[in-house]
C-alpha cells in the first residue's frame, strides 16, 4: 500500500475536530403512498402505518450453513428446519413473483443461513430474473463454493453479491468461524469478480477480543482488489443471546481505526432507504461503509421484507412475530389472497427495532433462520 496513507481524526457529536462528520441519526419518516403495483389494480403495494413502503424483498433459501461464525450459532450448529417445513423452489419463486408482480417489490436478495447450500439455488435466481418488471437480484453468501458457481450464477442473471469476510489472518478465521476456510473465500470472492458480479461488496463484523484491530487491513484489501467493503455493528442475533452492548465494536471504534491510517470524507450521493453510511476515501471515488444497526439505527427509511426459508414474513430482523404464507399457499390460497395476507402483515410493522428501550428482546432466532 503506497499513497493512501493519511492521518484523520474523528468528529463526534457536532465538533469540528479531523475530517469526518459523524451524520445524526435519519428522522422519522415521511408517508409514502405508492402508486398501485403492476397487476393488482388499485391494490397498492407493501405500505406500514408509518408510512414506509417496502420494496425490497430478502429472501433466506436455508437456515443450513458451513461456517459456525461466533456471533451467529454454536461450534455444533443448530437444530435445522426439516425439508417439509422449508419452501421448495416453485413455492420460492411463486411468492417472489408475487411480491415483484403484486406488491412493487424492485430487489430481491436470496440470503440463507448459506444460500449457496441450496441445490436449487440457479434455477430459483434465473426464475427470479426471467420476471416482469425484472428486480435487482443479489446474493448474500460467505462465498465457500462460490468459485465453483459464480459463472452458472452470473448466467443465470444475478446482478452482484455480498461476501461476509471478517478478517484477513487465517488463524482468525480458524477462530471466528471454527473452519479453516479463508482461502476458499477469497477464492470465492476473485471468481464472483472474475465472472462481473460487481460490484463485488464485502460485509465484515468486528468482535471486541477477536478482531477489532483488523478494520485498516480489510479495508486496504478492498482498496487493492476493487470491492466495497461495508463493516456491520454486531447485532443481537446470536443463537446463545450472548450479545452485549458493552462488548459490542461500535461505528465510532471503527471510525477511529480507520481515519487514524486513511482520509475519509463523507458521501455526498443521496442515501435513501440504504443501511450503510459512507465515506469516500484518500480523495478517491472509492468507499467505505459502516452500517450502524444499533448505535445510528436507520429504522425510519426501512424499505426491507423478509421471507424466512419457512416461508414466513418477517418486517423486521428483530420482530418477535411473524406472519404464515406456506401454510395458505399449501391450502390452496390464490395469489391475490397471498398477496392480501402479505399487506395485512406489513401493517403491523413497528417504527423501530426497540434495541435501546428496556423491554427488548432477541428474537427467537437467531440470524441464520431470519436472513439477513
Amino acid at each position: 500500500m503506497t499513497g493512501r496513507t493519511s492521518p484523520a481524526g474523528v468528529e463526534h457529536s457536532g465538533s469540528t475536530v479531523g475530517r469526518v462528520t459523524t451524520p445524526s441519526p435519519l428522522p422519522d419518516p415521511v408517508v409514502r403512498v405508492p402508486a398501485p403495483a403492476p397487476g393488482a389494480p388499485g391494490s397498492g403495494g407493501l405500505v406500514d402505518r408509518h408510512g414506509r413502503t417496502a420494496t425490497d424483498l430478502r429472501v433466506s433459501l436455508t437456515d443450513r450453513c458451513n461456517l459456525r461464525c461466533t456471533y451467529c450459532m454454536p461450534p455444533e450448529g443448530l437444530d435445522w428446519l426439516p425439508k417439509v417445513e422449508q419452501l421448495t423452489d416453485d413455492e420460492v419463486v411463486r411468492l417472489v413473483r408475487i411480491g415483484v408482480e403484486h406488491l412493487g417489490i424492485e430487489e430481491v436478495r436470496f440470503t440463507g443461513g448459506e444460500p449457496l447450500l441450496r441445490p436449487g439455488l440457479t434455477g430459483i435466481v434465473a426464475a427470479t430474473t426471467a420476471l416482469s418488471p425484472r428486480p435487482e437480484v443479489s446474493l448474500t453468501t460467505n462465498a465457500i463454493g462460490l468459485s465453483r458457481m459464480a459463472p452458472a450464477l452470473a448466467a443465470a442473471g444475478l446482478d452482484r453479491l455480498n461476501v461476509s469476510l471478517d478478517t484477513l489472518d487465517r488463524d482468525r478465521f480458524k477462530q471466528l468461524t471454527h473452519r479453516d476456510r479463508l482461502a476458499d473465500v477469497l477464492a470465492g470472492l476473485k471468481a464472483a469478480k472474475d465472472a462481473g458480479l460487481t460490484p463485488v461488496k464485502v460485509n465484515a463484523v468486528l468482535l471486541r477480543g477477536i478482531n477489532e484491530h483488523d478494520a485498516v487491513p480489510l479495508l486496504e484489501y478492498c482498496l487493492d482488489n476493487g470491492y466495497e467493503l461495508r463493516f456491520i455493528e454486531q447485532m443481537p442475533l446470536d443463537a446463545h443471546h450472548a450479545w452485549t452492548r458493552g462488548e459490542m465494536v461500535t461505528a465510532e471504534d471503527i471510525l477511529a481505526q480507520l481515519t487514524a491510517a486513511h482520509t475519509l470524507v463523507p458521501d455526498v450521493e443521496e442515501r435513501g432507504a440504504a443501511p450503510a453510511e459512507r465515506w469516500l476515501v484518500d480523495g478517491t471515488d472509492l468507499t467505505v461503509g459502516v452500517i450502524a444497526s444499533v448505535t445510528r439505527s436507520f429504522c425510519g427509511a426501512c424499505d426491507r421484507t423478509r421471507l424466512t426459508a419457512d416461508g414466513q414474513i418477517r418486517n423486521c430482523l428483530f420482530a418477535r412475530e411473524e406472519s404464515d404464507l406456506r401454510t395458505a399457499m399449501r391450502e390452496g390460497a390464490t395469489d391475490q389472497e397471498l398477496a392480501d395476507r402479505w399487506r395485512i402483515a406489513t401493517l403491523t410493522k413497528l417504527p423501530g427495532h426497540g434495541i435501546d428501550d428496556p423491554s427488548f428482546l432477541q428474537p427467537s432466532r437467531p440470524m441464520s433462520a431470519i436472513g439477513g
